[in-house]
């Protein structure tokens, strides 16, 4: 019998519910006969419904609120909708209509889902994580909500980014749905207009910060490690203060990583290593400007960094191939307030002599005097990739590389159509969030979408799969090598740098597989061999399917 779950609350409980697919020897069973209309139809005849009804939505918060509640009224149904029509429902769960559905959390929500651990229950998260519910966790993705996508400061509503993150761990990575926690730490909010809300449903309170915060994040480190030693914990849009302090506090205690800063640096190498077969300039010969000098920024210039020092370059000649620009322009030797992660990619003084007006080296002054070949933006600040900036690259490169990966939408640093228009089609383009496809040679292009769901997926799965202990930046390597090594331009330089969305299935497996060999490889594996990684894997993914219920258990 399904949880011991019985007529109308087996109907209420969405992990059991099959709605009108439930069999007549079923609704004999389980008292279910009245409950439900009398045609028993097929999970395709229920999926092919609820995409005409999700069709029908005029707008796409309102396609999301209906995705969200029927993933709290039937999880097996909604993961089938999900991975047959990826393409057109993955922009609704997740960026950029994800970003909408933070911002209008409190007024949206319906049925809980995952944790809210908030600041006044601290001392009690032992207690609260002990719920035999969630006794088959292996993943959690936890926020503080500080630093929503390029939204800011969303508290409680930034628990649609666990939601949403863990559903493509379902959908690409096959992670059973059962085995995934989403958590929201509030610790308050900065954000004037959720505090005048008399709606919003998080800890009405100003933002904690300082040893009261560390305090409650070590109490649901330790609770969590108590409760699920082997647990895959992925953190999630914490702000640029506390992003890196935290990963490099926690990553040696348990199996974690954060997404933001390792997840982008792993899917913008990989998909700058696929341009290179378009623009046929080495790795270890591209000099690149990063406009957002934050964790994310940060991340991605050091997994690059990594990539070509294994193409046999110096580090410290590797270190100045990279020029990282923030809100006081180019970072440079000598600059207050730098931070420690930062600090690897500071520009010599001597170096940057005379670059800059009056003192402030803008990124417009990059691209005239350093020349870069690649410009990737991890900024939030929309049209800041401008068509004097662009033009200024073409005119250096024949096949520039630039990548506007801020999302959601609204926070692009340039639309793909601008970039390709100002590079007359010949700037090698991949983008954070969906656009629509380009015109190229007369015919249409699809834009690359450089995001993390080619990455992390995969990452978990494949930790997951080999009871790995640890995440390290070499497995992320290995991650960014798998993707790379997918690219359509690997044998075609006029096709994609990305497969298709698609085939983020199919992706996950190879990104697993590999993350899978390297953690073998650096000893961190428990029950697998190199020779059996792969076997482990595929053994571990959940598929959206029926189980058959009987009085005593499910068949």
């Amino acid at each position: 019998m399904p949880g011991g779950l019985f007529g109308y609350r087996l109907l209420a409980d969405p992990r059991f519910n099959k709605g009108t697919a439930f069999t007549e020897d079923e609704r004999d069973a389980f008292g279910l006969h009245g409950l439900l209309p009398p045609r028993v139809a097929t999970m395709d005849e229920q999926v092919s419904r609820r995409l005409a009804a999700f069709r029908e939505f005029a707008t796409d918060l309102e396609r999301y609120a209906f995705l969200r509640d029927l993933q709290d009224t039937n999880e097996t149904l909604f993961y089938a909708l999900l991975a047959q029509n990826l393409e057109e429902l993955l922009p609704i769960v997740y960026t950029p209509t994800v970003g909408a559905g933070c911002r209008s959390f409190s007024r949206l929500f319906r049925k809980p889902r995952g944790l809210f651990l908030s600041l006044p229950r601290k001392g009690t998260l032992r207690q609260i994580l002990a719920n035999p519910l969630f006794d088959k966790t292996e993943v959690i993705v936890v926020t503080d909500g500080e630093r929503i996508l390029g939204l800011g400061d969303q508290g409680a509503g930034g628990m649609g980014i666990p939601i949403g993150k863990l559903a493509l761990y379902t959908a690409c990575g096959g992670i059973d749905p059962a085995a995934a926690l989403p958590v929201l730490i509030d610790v308050g909010t900065d954000n004037a207009e959720n505090l005048r809300d008399p709606l919003y449903v998080g800890w009405n309170h100003a933002r904690t910060r300082g040893e009261e915060y560390d305090a409650f994040i070590e109490e649901f480190v330790s609770a969590v490690t108590e409760r699920w030693p082997h647990v895959l914990l992925q953190w999630e849009d914490f702000a640029k203060g506390n992003a890196n302090r935290l990963l490099e506090r926690y990553r040696d205690r348990l199996c974690t990583f954060n997404d933001d800063i390792q997840g982008t640096a792993a899917v913008a190498t990989g998909t700058l290593l696929a341009a290179i077969n378009v623009t046929g300039l080495p790795l270890s010969e591209q000099r690149i400007a990063i406009f957002g000098a934050g964790s994310a920024g940060c991340g991605i210039a050091k997994l690059l960094l990594a990539a070509m020092v294994a193409e046999g370059l110096d580090a410290k000649d590797a270190a100045r191939r990279f020029y990282l620009v923030d809100r006081d322009g180019l970072l440079i030797e000598g600059m207050n307030g730098i931070a420690e992660f930062q600090r690897p990619f500071l520009q010599p003084r001597a170096a940057v002599d005379g670059w800059g007006n009056g003192g402030v080296i803008s990124l417009r002054d990059v691209i005239d005097k350093a020349k870069p070949t690649a410009l990737i933006g991890v900024s939030g600040q929309p049209g800041a990739f401008s068509e004097e900036i662009v033009r200024a690259m073409a005119a250096q490169h024949a096949r520039p590389i630039i990548f506007p990966l801020s999302n959601p939408v609204s926070c692009a640093e340039a639309t793909p159509a601008d970039i390709d228009r100002w590079t007359e089609g010949r700037a090698v383009v991949g983008a954070g969030s969906p656009f629509p496809p380009l015109m190229r040679r007369g015919a249409s292009f699809s834009v690359d979408q450089t995001n993390n769901s080619y990455i992390f997926p995969g990452v978990g799965l494949g930790a997951i799969a080999t009871q790995s202990r640890r995440i390290t930046d070499t497995m992320f390597m290995a991650a960014a090598r798998a993707l790379a090594d997918l690219s359509p331009a690997k044998n075609d330089p006029e096709a994609n740098l990305l497969p298709s969305v698609t085939a983020l299935h199919e992706v996950a497996i190879a990104v697993a597989i590999a993350v899978g060999k390297q953690a073998y490889a650096e000893g961190l594996t428990t029950g697998v061999t190199a020779d059996t990684v792969e076997a482990a894997v595929h053994a571990r993914m959940w598929t959206p399917r029926y189980a058959t219920y009987c009085v005593g258990g499910a068949g």
